[in-house]
């Protein structure tokens, strides 16, 4: 029977720090920059709020496959 253990955050920023950090940082900036330009140029809530969620979306995923990435690589390593 396998158990499946989640990969810490923690211990994938480690691992490889300039991927995770573009992966989370870069999509929140994003989000962040479009809501902050809405609200600034006065142009509907609706559009940046669901840029952001989609945004926000895009970081949960592309960070899950990073770290399904990164335990292959390690269960790889092992054999």
């Amino acid at each position: 029977m396998s158990v499946r253990q989640s990969l810490p955050l923690v211990e994938l920023f480690r691992a490889t720090p300039a991927t995770s950090c573009l992966l989370t940082l870069g999509p929140l900036a994003l989000a962040l920059g479009q809501l902050l330009n809405s609200y600034l140029n006065g142009v509907s809530p609706v559009v940046a709020i669901g840029f952001a969620v989609v945004m926000l979306g895009f970081a949960a995923v592309a960070m899950s496959h990073h770290a399904a990435e990164y335990r292959l690589e390690r269960l790889e390593s092992e054999w």
